[in-house]
């Protein structure tokens, strides 16, 4: 088991929208596309000691993206989401896309998975899923949404305000602000890349969340 990779970190881009709007099918595109490995919340599976440095991170410690990020080319999803304004000032020539999705859908989607796994017990025998888990709660729940997930009022003004914030601050040439199901071509000419011979890749819809093995997933 690889816990952790140490070397330098040299994201390119940087994937930054909040989990369930399509950041899973981001990945594999980004993938597909060359930038690839791309960090999601599942390569903490992998990297199982990687949990509890992003918690370090989160409460202020000295972790670097070397010990959080090195190797990857590309980064989607939580827990890298919540740090985005330390992403985009530290990796300054890397593009930005903003994955977003219409607010009722998404809340919808976000609370009959991510939120409802973060309510069930910890799993015992699974050291991996059991630190991933505390951290989701951590970082998530309890920091980006102010330890209020059921209040559905708070949880769209966050996602309003997160998107808000980063189209306010992100420079409108180095973001993207993209619904997954435009398919390849925003991406692709926000990225300078040809347009694949594929269809666009879909994945972690909701019912492959909930057959998953309790993992944490977008």
């Amino acid at each position: 088991m690889n816990d952790t990779i140490t070397t330098p970190v040299r994201l390119e881009v940087l994937g930054i929208g909040m989990g369930r709007t399509g950041t899973a099918s981001l990945k594999v595109a980004l993938e597909q596309l060359g930038y690839g490995p791309c960090h999601h919340m599942l390569e903490l599976f992998s990297r199982p000691g990687d949990a509890v440095r992003w918690q370090a991170r989160a409460r202020g410690e000295a972790v670097s993206w070397d010990e959080l990020l090195g190797g990857f080319r590309s980064t989607v999803d939580w827990p890298s989401a919540y740090f985005w304004r330390d992403l985009v000032r530290d990796f300054p020539a890397a593009k930005v896309i903003l994955t977003v999705r219409e607010p009722e859908a998404w809340y919808d989607s976000i609370s009959n998975t991510i939120f409802k796994a973060l309510d069930q017990p910890l799993p015992q025998q699974d050291d991996a899923a059991r630190g991933q888990r505390v951290m989701a709660k951590d970082i998530i729940v309890e920091r980006d949404f102010n330890d209020r997930p059921h209040d559905k009022a708070h949880v769209l003004a966050r996602y309003a305000a997160h998107n808000a914030e980063v189209q306010r601050t992100v420079p409108a040439e180095r973001l993207l602000t993209y619904d997954v199901g435009e398919g390849w071509g925003p991406l692709c000419r926000f990225l300078g890349q040809a347009v694949p011979d594929a269809p666009f890749p879909t994945a972690n819809r909701r019912d492959d969340f909930h057959h998953g093995p309790g993992r944490q997933r977008d």
